[in-house]
């Protein structure tokens, strides 16, 4: 099992004068969910470097198993500090792609159209692609090749409106990920907020919030299967 993981390289707020990036525990537990099962990962970002973590899920308040084991891990953060340069990444090299979040792919990765040109070759290739959270931005400009948004008709799910209202953001972000999603034509759902919730249709995985990146990876471990 090869699989690419596109993290985002952006790190401002908006306008806050804070710091955003990906969310640490939504890579955290895919990375080991899958590495454990023996995948080999490969980690990418549209500026290639360091990958830069979001304060706010580096605190005691949001830690977990998994990324108290990141934060032992040096092979681990080597790579998120060393990571590849998205244009140089191919979808014939790889059996998935993975996306997680954070508030940074807001901005970068729903327009990046090196991001978009490779979902839709991994998803002309029945590959499964996978996001959670805030990633499913990414699949903003992302089109099936008859011209249709990939996610019209689907069922996905992602960051919802109220849990960015809860955190305070909703007038900060550049898009509401919920909104986004049902105006591509979507069929959005989610669970409370904060709840575990994740769904699958066909080759597209998406989960609604970091409490979800587990059954996220365990849908695209069991794709690959």
């Amino acid at each position: 099992m090869n699989i690419l993981f596109v993290v985002t390289s952006h790190d401002k707020l908006g306008d806050t004068g804070k710091k955003t990036g990906f969310w640490v525990e939504e890579f955290a537990n895919p990375y080991y969910t899958l590495l454990d099962k023996g995948a080999t990962i490969t980690i990418a970002t549209p500026k290639g470097g360091a990958a830069p973590i979001d304060p706010s899920s580096d605190t005691p308040d949001a830690a977990t198993a998994d990324t108290e084991r990141f934060n032992k891990d040096a092979d681990a953060k080597s790579k998120i500090a060393n990571t590849h340069k998205l244009a140089d990444m191919n979808p014939d090299d790889f059996d998935a792609v993975f996306y997680p979040g954070g508030h940074g792919p807001l901005w970068d990765l729903a327009n990046d159209k090196t991001s978009i040109a490779l979902i839709e070759k991994f998803n002309n290739q029945h590959k499964p692609i996978a996001f959670v959270c805030h990633a499913p931005a990414a699949l903003k400009g992302v089109k099936n090749t008859d011209g249709s948004y990939l996610v019209k008709g689907k069922k996905v799910t992602g960051f919802s409106n109220l849990e960015e209202v809860q955190v305070g953001l909703n007038e900060i972000v550049p898009i509401l990920v919920e909104d986004m999603l049902i105006e591509a034509g979507a069929f959005y759902s989610n669970a409370d907020a904060w709840a575990p919730f994740a769904i699958q249709d066909g080759n597209l995985i998406t989960g609604q919030n970091p409490a979800s990146s587990q059954l996220v990876a365990e849908k695209l471990l069991a794709s690959l299967k």
